[in-house]
């Protein structure tokens, strides 16, 4: 009869597409009754080949594919036959084993192979070439894979996506059903990616009372979370308990105001969030921000009170005299002014542009130092300026981390205030990337004695962490500051260099003439002939005039990540074009597909793997058999489960925002009214000065104008200047 569900059951021979997020597969399947495979469409937590199906639904016909059986359901269940146990474990489900090894144990153990794993592991040493450690491996596997299947299962039948299941399970190990049950709100919290929408319909379906204190203290706890992430130190308490901005933030437009009132209080009873009183209106933190701010103006008061290595009798002249001559050069007098302030201060800041001598300013007060013996380091917050301090200035330069001593075992740095570094002088590069939390990690480490100097371009866009340091120390006034303004003279031949500092004054660049110059405004108003043209430039015009590598050397930088020529789609369409498919092993994850070659990103601090927000690596294999990807940067291997691909990204664009600390010898950067939201005069100086002997602009005229005549108007919220400008801490 028209419209009966319909029976189909089979052997999964190979899984043509499976989203993690949705559940959605599409299978090929060896049906009973039918000759041929036959195409399976329905829903799934996980899939495997080899796996035996079964599904209730119908047969219908697709306009593109043809014939499939769209199935309202689906249960997969452990493979039934010898050849389907040995497709199930070559299929890169269990770490250890592949096809060739899935054959040799099939052959020994046949239909009792999964009872062996399952149950009795140890027996896999019958089988010639497994020894303890594999055997090992292998067990670990199995018991993973058995603990990811049943989060998959729980997650789905209560309507969430199971593509984050790896994570909850190396997050809470093998109680993460009962874990997640009995709060799932710790989902928001502790697993990235998970945002709270998710956790509450999860909650909901779990029968949780919306009207539960936990779930009014999960979603401050989220909201402060998510504010920390645009930048945000702390946030007034009012706003915090207007309806609107749990809405916007956290979807949430059900919590009414007397319990997130008294979420407040329980959050700060258990010590999880701070109350400033002393602000007006109160704020409220993260404890953990609320310690790191405290502990930044706690310690640049140390500083500043402690005494000076170097003699109070020095004499400037001569000093100034020396170094010129130690450096063959003549300073200026901007220059010669830095370096002795950095004799008479503890605690200096030295800020301008491109081209203003900060370079010569951080080398002459290093001779300053190293002239009388004194001990010295220099540092930056990422691999990449830390290796280009070392290439300017000559002396070795090193990301704040390695300097701190992270230890991935212990989850923190080894040196602190109980450990701190045995040095006289910390110059830190490129101080306007640091957030309050590095910061703070950073300046507790350093011993009374010593002197620092805080060096960047405090009109570049802040951290992409919590803080705006760089900026409120200079406005706190607590500490003497060195403005550079004058470009000097070799500078001042680049375009790139007069364009920066043209957009920093509010007006707009101008172009160079055609092969006459390192910067240049292509406009086209079209967003597609803005991918064609930036297509055209990084693919062939550039590397073909310049002689530059269009992977290693020439980067899209784009101010945002959603629209057509945003962060996501000029990746999907550069990858197509830079590194096509070519047959090889792919994976699909998190709405990204990943090819052996491509140029990645990692998007947040992994301290175990040792990789932070920002490097940047290619794709150096994909292991099938062991679900994992290895990443080179720079001759550093790191690996990824599958399940982790959430952590990379496509790097052929990136927004500005990710570039900050970086320098690229070509930047290419599409400017449109379609990044209205985002157009700002810092974001665009920010862009410009990421490129060294090449940028191109292509975009609007409009929207170049619209950038630089908008200037960053909300101020994150943050009491650091207030507590270094009062001395009251």
């Amino acid at each position: 009869m028209a419209g009966m569900a319909e029976q189909l059951s089979g052997v999964v021979e190979r899984v043509t597409f499976h989203n993690p997020d949705t559940g959605f597969a599409v299978l090929r399947v060896q049906a009973r009754g039918r000759r041929g495979l036959v195409a399976v469409v329905g829903v799934v937590p996980s899939v495997t080949a080899g796996e035996y199906v079964e599904a209730t639904g119908a047969w219908v016909r697709d306009r593109d594919h043809g014939e499939q059986f769209k199935a309202d359901e689906l249960r997969c269940t452990p493979p039934q036959t010898l050849e389907g146990v040995e497709k199930y474990l070559g299929s890169g489900l269990v770490k250890g084993i592949g096809p060739h090894l899935a054959h040799k144990i099939v052959e020994v153990f046949g239909e009792r192979t999964l009872a062996v794993i399952d149950e009795s592991p140890s027996f896999l040493k019958e089988v010639k070439g497994i020894g303890p450690r594999r055997i090992q491996r292998i067990r670990e596997g199995w018991q993973q894979h058995k603990a990811v299947r049943a989060i998959m299962v729980f997650l789905q039948s209560h309507g969430v996506g199971t593509a984050r299941a790896v994570r909850i399970y190396k997050t809470y190990g093998d109680q993460a059903v009962d874990v997640v049950r009995g709060n799932p709100y710790r989902l928001a919290t502790d697993i990235w990616g998970v945002g709270f929408k998710t956790a509450d319909d999860l909650a909901r379906r779990l029968g949780v009372d919306p009207r539960s204190p936990n779930r009014a203290r999960a979603a401050l706890r989220f909201l402060l979370q998510r504010l920390s992430q645009e930048g945000h130190v702390a946030y007034p308490e009012p706003a915090l308990l207007e309806p609107a901005l749990l809405e916007e933030k956290a979807g949430v437009t059900d919590i009414p105001r007397e319990i997130m009132v008294a979420a407040i209080e329980a959050e700060r009873q258990a010590g999880d969030v701070v109350r400033e009183p002393a602000a007006e209106p109160p704020l409220i933190y993260l404890k953990t921000l609320f310690l790191a701010e405290l502990g930044v103006a706690r310690a640049l008061h140390r500083l500043t009170d402690g005494d000076h290595p170097l003699p109070p009798s020095l004499d400037a002249d001569g000093v100034v005299s020396a170094i010129e001559r130690k450096m063959g050069m003549e300073l200026a007098a901007a220059q010669k002014d830095a370096i002795l302030q950095a004799a008479r201060n503890k605690v200096l800041v030295v800020t301008g542009g491109p081209g203003t001598g900060k370079t010569t300013i951080v080398r002459g007060i290093l001779e300053l130092f190293t002239g009388r013996g004194l001990r010295f380091a220099l540092c930056a917050p990422t691999g990449r300026a830390a290796k280009r301090l070392t290439e300017t200035t000559g002396r070795e330069g090193k990301t704040i981390h390695r300097l701190l001593e992270f230890d991935p075992a212990l989850g923190g740095f080894k040196r602190d205030a109980s450990n701190p570094l045995d040095l006289d002088l910390l110059v830190v590069d490129e101080a306007s990337m640091v957030d309050v939390a590095l910061m703070y990690q950073l300046v507790r480490a350093l011993p009374g004695r010593a002197c620092l100097v805080l060096v960047g371009d405090v009109d570049q866009l802040p951290s992409v962490g919590p803080g705006a340091v760089l900026a409120d120390v200079i406005a706190s006034g607590a500490v003497p500051v060195v403005r550079l303004t004058t470009i000097f003279r070799q500078a001042s031949q680049s375009w790139i260099v007069r364009a920066a500092h043209a957009v920093r004054r509010g007006e707009v660049p101008e172009s160079a003439a055609p092969g006459q110059g390192d910067f240049y405004f292509v406009e086209a108003d079209n967003p597609s002939i803005v991918v064609e043209r930036i297509t055209a430039m990084v693919r062939e015009r550039i590397p073909r005039r310049f002689g530059l590598d269009p992977f290693r050397d020439v980067q899209v930088l784009t101010p945002m990540n959603r629209s057509e020529l945003g962060a996501h789609a000029l990746n999907a369409h550069l990858q197509a074009v830079l590194n096509p498919p070519t047959g090889g092993v792919e994976v699909e994850r998190f709405g990204q597909k990943f090819r052996v070659g491509d140029k990645v990103l990692q998007t947040q601090n992994n301290y175990q793997k040792e990789v932070f927000n920002g490097d940047i690596g290619r794709i150096a294999a994909i292991d099938g058999a062991e679900r994992e990807v290895v990443v080179d940067y720079d001759g550093k291997s790191v690996v990824y489960d599958f399940g982790e691909l959430d952590e990379i990204a496509l790097a052929y664009a990136l927004t500005i925002h990710k570039a900050q600390g970086s320098e690229y010898p070509a930047v290419v950067m599409p400017l449109h009214t379609q990044h209205f939201m985002m157009l700002r005069r810092n974001l665009l100086y920010t862009g410009l000065t990421r490129g060294k002997k090449l940028v191109v602009l292509v975009g609007s005229r409009m929207a170049l104008e619209m950038a630089v005549r908008r200037q960053e108007t909300g101020r994150r919220c943050s009491r650091l200047c207030e507590r270094l400008r009062e001395g009251v801490v």
